[in-house]
């Protein structure tokens, strides 16, 4: 039986590339995955400590990977 690749196992393996970059990226980057999705993910991730989630301003955000 095939595993299912999570939400947050999607945005993490975008982060572990990019290290540091905007939510629309990380969007783009998962296709399978509505808007919705990446940041509920993104979310978990953030309170969770793996990821920093940034405002920049009018509706930008930036997204770092954290976890070492």
């Amino acid at each position: 039986m095939a595993q299912e690749i999570t939400a947050d196992d999607q945005v993490i393996d975008v982060m572990l590339h990019s290290r540091t970059c905007d939510l629309e990226e990380v969007t783009r980057q998962c296709p399978n995955l509505t808007w919705n999705q990446v940041f509920l993910a993104v979310d978990r991730l953030s309170r969770s400590g793996e990821i920093m989630l940034v405002p920049r301003g009018r509706g930008t955000y930036t997204v770092t990977f954290l976890h070492r």
